[in-house]
């Protein structure tokens, strides 16, 4: 049992397509390069693909642990989490994405609870919709880091982010921009604009990587390639986690 609380990292965004799940588990690689304990909770409900991605066959997800607890049949949570190797570990979404509706949002704080004291950091994957789930994940969350590309309707919806942050007088976010994902052809002077906010980080357009199809086919985590640990995006991604880790 660990002595210290882990560090909850939400990594969100304001619509789809932003490559999200990847960086996740780029993320997640890196933590596990630096032996940091980690979990992946794919609340991604309805959409989740970070355990088939990983080619790892959950017995159970977070339905089944929801369901269980409700009904009082919860015996351990590690009954519901698949390892990946031996510094991370996945809670899987819905196999059945039907199971979302019917998962009461106030098990993510209970799920959450029984994971603190066991890994040093739980990383959630989530999706851009403003729901129960995602709002009671963002208030566990101690550093929420918003994924976008450099397209109109990300900025104009991550601006209105910006507004209810500022409303609720809330700063523990982070934008990162994910230029390797081409849309749009805004300049750094046209998004500060739009934003009225800086951007944190900037993912380079070098940080596509070609040979994405052969890790996912091999359910590879491309950060736990060491012939990638000088790609700039890896810089990056290191540099964010030294920030969120301080």
């Amino acid at each position: 049992m660990k002595n210290e609380k882990a560090k909850i990292i939400t990594i969100t965004s304001v619509k789809g397509g932003t490559g999200k799940t990847e960086t996740i588990l780029n993320i997640a690689g890196l933590l596990s390069q630096r032996n940091l304990k980690t979990i992946i909770v794919d609340l991604d409900l309805h959409s989740g693909v970070i355990a088939p991605i990983l080619n790892v066959k959950a017995d159970a997800d977070f339905y089944d642990l929801a369901n269980d607890i409700s009904n009082n049949h919860f015996n351990q949570i590690e009954d519901y989490i698949v390892k990946y190797n031996d510094n991370i570990d996945i809670l899987a979404s819905p196999k059945d994405p039907r199971m979302a509706y019917k998962i009461d949002p106030k098990y993510i704080t209970v799920a959450l609870g029984r994971l603190n004291y066991k890994y040093d950091v739980i990383l959630i994957d989530t999706n851009h919709i403003i729901d129960g789930v995602n709002l009671i994940t963002f208030d566990s969350s101690d550093e929420i880091i918003y994924l976008i590309t450099n397209d109109l309707m990300d900025f104009r919806n991550m601006k209105n982010m910006i507004n209810i942050y500022e409303d609720m007088e809330r700063t523990n976010y982070k934008i990162v921009l994910n230029e390797s994902i081409n849309q749009g052809g805004f300049s750094d002077f046209d998004i500060r604009t739009i934003l009225n906010h800086k951007i944190d980080y900037t993912l380079p357009k070098s940080f596509h990587l070609h040979g994405i199809q052969k890790y996912v086919e091999n359910g590879e985590i491309p950060s736990l390639d060491k012939s990638l640990s000088k790609e700039k995006g890896i810089e990056v991604l290191n540099h964010l986690i030294d920030d969120f880790l301080k």
